[in-house]
């Protein structure tokens, strides 16, 4: 087994694998402001560690330190880069969403891109020869189906299963100021969302690692391993396979603004906010603004009333063939400039009136979602989204958002109380 020097780990990082987390804190290296510091800009705390090693890293046009990417940085610092790892919409964050991204070499440090979202989703084997040490390092929107989770689990599991140190580089979560939605029956399980947790899971990318190990959510090898070092650093300090980099000066009240697009039609904090919400109309025949100026913001079709919000959807990067392309649709327009007044109009809540309304006013309801060619419930992309096929009887049944909303509760509870064995940071509530 590779290992971190054990001393130093256990002195700056708040980081372990065990079902709870380690209760060492690195709170005595926080800024003494308020800005929000993400993880992989505290190099003080981290670089030590993988200085001297040979490492990979999972990185897209997110992973910042200040002004550069965290590549750029840890090359000029003298860090040696194997192989860097690309998620969904690509290394550079301009690919389609489910576009499949090849591998590529990187210009400008002529390192190896190697796409989990192409071909494969987990680094194999051979990816890894050579390395010492793996960092991960993505900016995340904390909704179930964004895919960025599914993409850590992979990178997680091949790290244990070849008995690799991760580091993972915490972002606060934009959307981690509260919890909602129906909780993911496994049975729907998918690439847009793997484990039991809600649609909004209130939890920092960190955070939702040491839950996923900490549950026995990985594979059954990773899970293996990661009770392995886990027995084995028992009274030695805070396990030191996985480790977390925390944020500075973030709290689940934190209403941080992100300073990139995480990906190409996640355009502006209104999308962010939205997002939890309108992707549920990627299931249906609905338009959920892709191809727009506010993607995520704007959702219609053409056979709606004329009455409501007219648009057009065009070709654009990040949405080449957007749902009637070149069509005048009729909908819905909740873009806003002011964040604050979009966190009002969420109100700290998915919304589902806009699914229901659609719906409604829908002519042709039979074929409101969009139906598999199996026609089984599990393939329906719109019960992967929402995680079990009950939300789309619902809706066929005529039930209130107020019927819908009571029956999450229980399963929400549940949740909660897995979800707060692991957090890194103050809480909401």
């Amino acid at each position: 087994m590779k290992r971190i020097n054990t001393i130093a780990v256990t002195i700056i990082l708040l980081g372990s694998i065990s079902g709870q987390p380690s209760t060492k804190t690195t709170d005595h290296l926080f800024a003494n402001d308020d800005l929000i510091i993400p993880g992989a800009e505290r190099t003080d705390v981290y670089l030590p560690l993988i200085k001297n090693k040979t490492i990979a890293v999972f990185a897209n046009q997110t992973s910042l330190v200040g002004n550069s990417t965290i590549i750029d940085t840890l090359v000029k610092l003298g860090v040696n880069i194997k192989v860097i790892f690309g998620p969904e919409h690509g290394f550079r964050g301009t690919a389609d969403a489910g576009e499949k991204v090849n591998n590529f070499t990187d210009e400008k440090t002529g390192i190896k891109v190697v796409s989990l979202y192409g071909s494969k989703t987990k680094p194999s084997k051979e990816d890894l020869q050579g390395i010492d040490m793996m960092l991960f390092d993505i900016q995340d929107v904390g909704v179930r189906f964004y895919t960025y989770i599914s993409s850590l689990q992979y990178y997680m599991e091949s790290a244990l299963e070849n008995n690799i140190p991760l580091i993972i580089l915490d972002r606060p979560n934009p959307n981690g100021f509260y919890i909602d939605g129906p909780v993911l029956d496994t049975a729907y399980k998918s690439f847009v969302g793997m484990q039991p947790v809600p649609v909004v899971y209130g939890m920092t990318i960190g955070e939702y690692a040491l839950m996923i190990a900490g549950e026995n959510w990985l594979s059954a090898k990773a899970n293996k391993k990661y009770n392995d070092y886990k027995q084995a650093e028992a009274g030695s300090g805070a396990p030191v396979h996985l480790l977390v980099i925390k944020c500075s000066n973030y709290t689940h009240n934190s209403k941080y603004i992100l300073p990139v697009n995480p990906s190409p039609n996640l355009t502006g904090m209104g999308s962010v906010y939205w997002y939890p919400s309108a992707c549920f109309f990627e299931g249906t025949v609905i338009t959920e603004g892709r191809g727009t100026d506010h993607p995520f913001e704007i959702f219609g079709h053409p056979d709606l009333p004329d009455t409501l919000f007219a648009f057009t959807p065009r070709s654009t990067q990040g949405a080449k063939e957007p749902k009637f392309k070149d069509r005048l649709c009729y909908g819905w327009n909740m873009y806003n400039a002011d964040n604050d007044i979009t966190i009002q109009q969420i109100n700290n809540q998915i919304q589902l009136k806009w699914l229901l309304n659609a719906y409604r006013l829908f002519p042709d309801k039979q074929n409101f979602f969009i139906k598999p060619k199996s026609g089984n419930p599990t393939d329906y992309f719109f019960n992967k989204l929402a995680g079990s096929n009950e939300l789309m009887q619902q809706i066929n049944e005529g039930k209130t958002e107020s019927e819908i909303r009571a029956s999450w509760q229980d399963k929400l509870e549940a949740f909660k109380k897995i979800r707060k064995k692991y957090l890194l940071y103050p809480d909401f509530y």
